[in-house]
């Protein structure tokens, strides 16, 4: 296996994002804008919170559970964008586990107010598990950012071809009954999230996940310069982003993207004991009815072509600038990827998976 496994790393390595390494530096020949934000039209088109310098192409495989290959600067905290996603699901799980969401299926409005889902008939027919599964079609405004800007998008691992302009006009749907990747909805749920753990969700992050799996150096979530809200009784905080796609979000090492991968894999069971419930993360990898490539915050490879060489049970974390969190139970293994360029990821993955299926 080593030798494959060598083959496939290098790889990775000589097929780093074409992304400066320094998002202030103008992309160089051959480079391609630092960020998601530069997409968006203007006045969208500008990041909204903090953002640093990132690593090399990195990377870090687990499989039975032990280390068996890590490259680049594994240890390093760097943005993860999107990944981040998942962690909100993981999030509400624990959330579950506290009791704080007795039932996903339960409209958002029935628990909080005043924070964007009880504004209108439409929005209150909004539930946690629509927000989950990315069918909410919640509209509104979420720390200035409307959800108009992401309707439209479209996202690599997506089959559907685009149907529209991004940030054009496209008529809403009841909720539930249409599938869309969208951030300004991710960021309503962490919001959302927010009020009912009356907590930073860094914090929680850290005290319910990361410090029990013996994680956590490094590790930051920041928000949008302007995303803080009073919350009565605990003062002045500050909301997080679903990922970095205007700034901020999740800088996180490898090693414990490999440790949440790893309790993900497990069944939310970790540090010796059920630090999710089971049936949580069960849910999370389910197929939504509507877009059976996606579950809940995570991406699924149930017909073996989103993701070629992962098993049809495998599922992915996934953000943008390269970066794949690939959990596979039918190889026991947790692969951690960063800074990969995408056009080249359906090529990185048979490689690793025919090096970990030859051991």
């Amino acid at each position: 296996m080593t030798s494959l496994l060598d083959a496939a790393i290098a790889y990775a390595q000589a097929h780093e994002v074409p992304w400066p390494r320094d998002p202030d530096a103008a992309p160089a020949p051959g480079q391609t804008p630092w960020g998601v934000h530069p997409n968006d039209p203007p006045p969208f088109d500008r990041l909204r919170g903090p953002v640093h310098a990132r690593g090399p192409q990195s990377g870090l495989v687990l499989q039975h559970g032990r280390e068996i290959a890590s490259w680049g600067e594994p240890a390093r905290a760097d943005l993860t964008f999107s990944v981040a996603k998942t962690y909100l699901g993981l999030l509400a799980g624990v959330a579950q586990g506290q009791g704080l969401l007795p039932d996903e299926n339960e409209p958002v409005a029935a628990r909080l107010s005043g924070i964007g889902f009880d504004d209108s008939e439409h929005n209150r027919a909004v539930t946690w598990a629509q927000l989950l599964t990315q069918t909410s079609e919640w509209e509104g405004t979420s720390f200035g950012l409307p959800d108009t800007v992401d309707r439209w998008r479209k996202v690599a691992q997506d089959p559907r071809p685009a149907a529209g302009p991004k940030g054009g006009a496209r008529p809403l749907l009841p909720p539930g009954s249409h599938w869309e990747y969208n951030d300004v909805r991710i960021n309503q749920l962490a919001l959302a999230l927010l009020h009912l753990f009356r907590q930073p969700l860094p914090e929680v992050f850290l005290e319910q996940l990361l410090r029990p799996l013996d994680g956590g150096d490094g590790f930051a979530w920041r928000g949008y310069d302007d995303a803080w809200i009073e919350l009565s009784g605990v003062g002045r905080v500050q909301s997080v982003p679903g990922g970095t796609h205007w700034g901020a979000g999740v800088s996180i090492s490898s090693y414990d993207q490999a440790r949440i991968g790893q309790l993900v894999l497990d069944g939310g069971f970790g540090a010796g004991r059920q630090l999710i419930h089971g049936d949580w993360i069960a849910k999370m990898k389910l197929p939504s009815p509507i877009a059976p490539f996606y579950g809940r915050l995570l991406w699924l490879n149930r017909d073996g072509k989103a993701f070629p060489g992962a098993s049809p049970d495998a599922v992915f974390m996934v953000g943008a600038g390269g970066h794949y969190v690939w959990m596979d139970p039918d190889l026991d293994a947790v692969v951690v990827l960063r800074w990969l360029d995408p056009a080249y990821a359906s090529l990185t993955f048979p490689r690793i998976a025919k090096a970990l299926a030859s051991g």
